[in-house]
């Protein structure tokens, strides 16, 4: 038996939500994001849409009152005499939020993850616009199906809406390997990678390694309770949404019941250890949960993280 994320139930007559609804639920979202926005601010950052961090400048000779923790040691003994590193700050972002569109995606006990990815890719590029940054969007499922360079402004914002909610997948399988490697290759200028995904899919974490090098990668999980845990509903099917493989299962079992939480405990431990030793921030978003504290939770850490790196180099 595979890790609940692998399979969902059968849904007769599921279908996508209504384009009118999706839209009157954006307007929302963008009222809202100003307590978002406000949330996220952090220390000398506007928020985190402001400052992504530091570009190097040049080598200096140290001057009295300058921090001695830009002292870069090396030119200092080369020399024989104090050097420092000065750094630029980056005063606007570039934001690509990359969306998983495969066929998990549809999967949700009440609200599916599909349109929680929706609702928190809006907040956030509602969020970025209102800083004047730079968004875009790459959808992938198991290739890249769409790809919308970044650009600033609400026109821009409009379009990227209209593409997330009238796209229609090509594929229902997952490989988010493809988006990472073809992200490392497209993007040249540094960029905040935002990844929305349940992420279950083939091996990536090599890609992801090295489109880290060059940009700050992000990763926004979306689960649904159901995932996690199976009701007691008798004998159900299980379908895997990708590969449309289908098993009957026992779910009044109550050893059934325990040795699937206990593999999907496991899976999770196992992703999050992953993404810790590949040093990307992560989060896990329920989809019958809030996410606003969450975000707010997650991108303070992500501010911190930032000004660290920034005083190391």
């Amino acid at each position: 038996m595979q890790p609940a994320r692998d399979y969902q139930i059968l849904c007769g007559g599921c279908r996508m939500d209504d384009r009118t609804e999706l839209i009157r639920q954006l307007k929302k979202i963008d009222l809202a994001t100003g307590v978002l926005v406000e949330g996220l601010q952090s220390g000398p950052h506007h928020s985190v849409f402001k400052g992504q961090g530091v570009e190097f400048s040049e080598i200096r000779e140290y001057v009295p009152g300058d921090d001695i923790r830009s002292i870069d040691w090396k030119v200092t003994a080369r020399y024989n005499h104090p050097f420092i590193k000065e750094f630029t700050e980056e005063r606007d972002q570039t934001f690509y939020f990359v969306v998983d569109i495969s066929g998990s995606s549809g999967f949700g006990s009440d609200t599916t993850k599909q349109r929680k990815i929706l609702e928190v890719t809006a907040s956030l590029a509602f969020a970025a616009v209102k800083n004047n940054d730079r968004i875009g969007l790459v959808l992938f499922s198991d290739r890249v199906e769409k790809f919308i360079p970044a650009k600033r402004g609400r026109k821009h914002l409009a379009q990227i809406f209209n593409v997330m909610i009238d796209h229609v997948a090509a594929s229902p399988k997952t490989d988010l390997a493809v988006a990472a490697k073809f992200l490392a290759g497209a993007l040249s200028r540094r960029s905040s990678i935002v990844i929305l995904s349940d992420f279950a899919s083939p091996a990536f974490f090599l890609p992801l390694r090295i489109l880290r090098r060059r940009h700050e990668v992000l990763a926004i999980r979306i689960a649904d309770p159901r995932e996690q845990d199976l009701p007691d509903v008798g004998l159900i099917e299980l379908e895997d949404p990708e590969t449309g493989e289908q098993v009957l299962v026992d779910t009044s079992d109550p050893g059934f019941r325990q040795r699937y939480r206990t593999l999907v405990t496991e899976a999770d431990r196992a992703l999050h250890a992953e993404f810790a030793k590949n040093r990307i921030a992560e989060t896990a978003l329920l989809t019958d949960e809030p996410y606003e504290i969450p975000l707010k939770r997650f991108f303070a850490g992500v501010v911190k993280r930032r000004v660290s790196y920034a005083r190391v180099l």
